[in-house]
Formats: structure tokens, C-alpha cells, sequence
């Protein structure tokens, strides 16, 4: 069983580097702590970063996720190829560009690009936000696969994780530690990012950026609004390219993991995404860039 530490970082290609780290930075309040060489690195938290744009085509480059040590990182490479699903280790470039200090690559069922990464940076100094969003966390990241139940079989057979909650065969939110969920599979017809997500202090905090991103034109996709597989207050919005940003705050910790039992949410009912029943649509994806698990 390989054993998820935590979420590491989305990478995104970018046609256009300028608008995107203008974005993360001016709107959704990330730091810039590099850029250069068409890479600019955003960070949230104690991570050197969790959020990499990479000049050139628009799309997904890969998603990542921590391992403990080289052993795990190891012991991953083996139960994957023992699975038939092929790995690439990555080169000592791949992992400096990554912030890490080694790696390994590949491809889920449906072709989303996975990295496990083992020693991430650290960052110890405080975070200098780009604005006040009350950012406390990277706090989970959402995959898209056409069939949401064979995404859960493929993540569940290999790793420590567990389902928390299904809603339909429309979304399987998962947990590998207490929080409610730190990866979810959406359903959908190709590869691809649904969003990432960002933790705030206060429900003050969500609805101060509701105004904000109002204000400034940003298309907001859902919210603000609360999850009641979560308890999570939320809010959707677009950002360049058709990366797909979400405040929330609240989100339900699962004290007892052996007693916890999944619960199933029926898509269509008015409050089963909103528990205050506002206006609820699939928020756009990112679509996976193809061609090779390391670029």
C-alpha cells in the first residue's frame, strides 16, 4: 500500500505566464516566490510552493502528492509496476525544477499525470500574500475521470485512501488523513484538473473575496455556498486559462476513521452540492496536456 502524506503542488502549462501569475498573485492572493526560465513558483503555506506555471501550451502539466522518505518513494515504484501501470523516474533536473528531492511519474486509468515526490521544500520564513484572502493552506486538489467509481477502485487498491462521501456517480471525495477530503475524482469526459483549493481563516474571509472578485469581473463559477458532505463554506471561481480556483472554510475533520461510513448524496436534489441551495453548475476544468508523464 503506498502511503499518501499529503498534496504537494498542481503544475501548469501556461500560454500565457504574465496573465497567469498576475492572477494568482493580484486575485487569488498567492505569493511569487520565483520566476524565471518561463517556471513561476506561487506559494500558500509552509511549502516552497503548491502551485507551478510552466511557459508554453495550456493545460495540466501533472498533479503531486508527498511520500515519508526514499523507501515509500521506493516501495511506490514497485507496487505500481507490479499494477502494469508504468512509472518514469524522474532526473535530478525534474526535481530541482519541482522543489523536491526526488520523484516518480504516471498516468491513472484515465491519463491524468500523478507525481509522488518525496522531501518537498520547505519554506520557514511567514508568507507574503499578494492580498489579504486570509489563505491558511493549500487544502485539496480535484481530478476528472469519466467514471468516478473506477477512479475510486484504482486510488483505493493502491494507496491509503478512503472514500468520505459519493455524490452519484457524479463526484467520490477522499481522504487519506483526517480531513474530509484532500483528493476528489469528478466525473468527466477527458483528463484533467476540476480545481484546487485554498483554506481561509473565516467565513469572513470567504465572503470579503465574494466582494472582491465581484468587483473586479472574475467569473464566479459557484458560491458562496456550503458543502454538506464538507460542512465546507465555498466559492468558485475562474482564472485564466481555465484554471479553476476555490476558497473555502469549515471543512469537517474525521475524528474516528474506522467508525466514519461514506455517505451517498443524490446529485439532482437541490441541496446535495449547496446546503443553502444557491445556484450549483460543474465548475470548468483544466484538460490534461498529453504527451509524457515528465515535462
Amino acid at each position: 500500500m503506498i502511503e499518501l502524506q499529503d498534496i504537494a503542488y498542481v503544475r501548469s502549462g501556461s500560454a500565457d505566464l504574465a496573465a497567469a501569475v498576475d492572477f494568482a498573485v493580484n486575485v487569488v492572493g498567492l505569493e511569487l516566490v520565483g520566476n524565471a526560465d518561463g517556471h513561476a513558483y506561487l506559494r500558500a503555506d509552509a511549502r516552497h510552493h503548491c502551485l507551478e506555471f510552466v511557459e508554453g501550451a495550456s493545460g495540466v502539466l501533472s498533479t503531486g502528492f508527498s511520500l515519508l522518505d526514499d523507501t515509500a518513494l521506493a516501495h511506490a515504484e514497485r507496487d505500481l509496476e507490479a499494477a502494469g501501470v508504468p512509472v518514469v523516474r524522474g532526473d535530478r533536473e525534474g526535481a530541482r525544477e519541482r522543489g523536491v528531492r526526488d520523484f516518480l511519474a504516471f498516468e491513472d486509468p484515465f491519463g491524468n499525470v500523478v507525481e509522488l515526490v518525496v522531501d518537498q521544500i520547505r519554506s520557514p520564513g511567514p508568507v507574503r500574500f499578494g492580498r489579504p484572502a486570509g489563505i491558511t493552506e493549500f487544502g485539496h486538489l480535484c481530478l476528472d475521470a469519466p467514471d468516478v467509481r473506477e477512479a475510486y477502485r484504482f486510488w483505493s487498491s493502491l494507496f491509503n485512501v478512503r472514500v468520505s462521501d459519493w455524490i452519484g456517480d457524479w463526484a467520490c471525495l477522499m481522504r487519506f488523513d483526517p480531513v474530509h477530503h484532500k483528493l476528489a475524482v469528478f466525473k468527466s469526459s477527458r483528463p484533467g484538473l476540476c480545481h484546487m483549493n485554498f483554506q481561509v481563516e473565516s467565513i469572513d474571509d470567504v465572503m470579503r473575496s465574494w466582494h472582491f472578485l465581484r468587483e473586479r469581473g472574475v467569473e464566479i463559477e459557484m458560491g458562496p455556498g456550503r458543502h454538506p458532505q464538507s460542512t465546507a463554506i465555498f466559492l468558485y471561481f475562474k482564472g485564466p486559462e481555465g484554471l479553476t480556483y476555490e476558497y473555502s472554510y469549515g471543512v469537517r475533520r474525521i475524528a474516528d476513521d474506522e467508525e466514519w461510513r461514506p455517505r451517498y448524496f443524490d446529485p439532482d436534489a437541490p441541496d446535495a452540492i449547496d446546503l443553502w441551495r444557491g445556484t450549483t453548475a460543474r465548475v470548468s476544468s483544466q484538460p490534461q496536456l498529453p504527451g509524457g508523464t515528465v515535462r
